[in-house]
């Protein structure tokens, strides 16, 4: 996708996300609904879903795609990473990261974002695979943080000081 039809198919996802997800607050609703859309609306997803925070560690939560790892430490894997950073991983080349847990062999590309909740706690990252190498680049990492900062952290935080 050029860089037109990438903003082009994540305009129109998250306005679909938003009006879809308007008033809800359920954590897996959204996480479920955030997968599916964005699958739909953009080819490259091979594998999308959320690794939620588990006793301090990450599991599998709601996922669009193959098999995904069952459980993951923080200090294994580019998820691992994502979480015990609290940074977003925009990997063009994940046989190239030593770090790469390969849930899938077909994964050539990965971006992993943390997900916070209104107090500012990490509680899952969101994990989105791609069989194109570098498929992912900046505005993806854009369009995702604005997404999950809206879905799970300020509409939240709006909704506390609208009450």
């Amino acid at each position: 996708m050029n860089k037109t039809e990438k903003e082009q198919a994540y305009t129109a996802a998250l306005a679909e996300i938003k009006a879809v997800l308007q008033g809800e607050s359920q954590m897996v609703l959204k996480m479920s609904t955030i997968n599916c859309i964005l699958k739909s609306h953009l080819p490259y997803y091979f594998w999308v879903g959320f690794y939620c925070m588990h006793e301090g560690a990450l599991i599998v939560g709601p996922y669009q795609g193959t098999l995904g790892c069952l459980h993951i430490g923080l200090d294994r894997g580019i998820c691992g990473r994502a979480a015990r950073l609290a940074q977003t991983q925009l990997i063009q080349d994940v046989h190239a990261d030593p770090e790469h847990l390969a849930c899938d062999s077909r994964t050539n590309s990965e971006i992993v974002l943390p997900v916070f909740d209104p107090q500012g706690q990490l509680i899952a990252v969101f994990d989105v695979d791609s069989t194109e190498k570098a498929a992912f680049d900046e505005l993806d990492q854009e369009f995702l943080e604005q997404l999950l900062a809206e879905q799970f952290a300020q509409s939240a935080l709006e909704k506390q000081f609208l009450s």
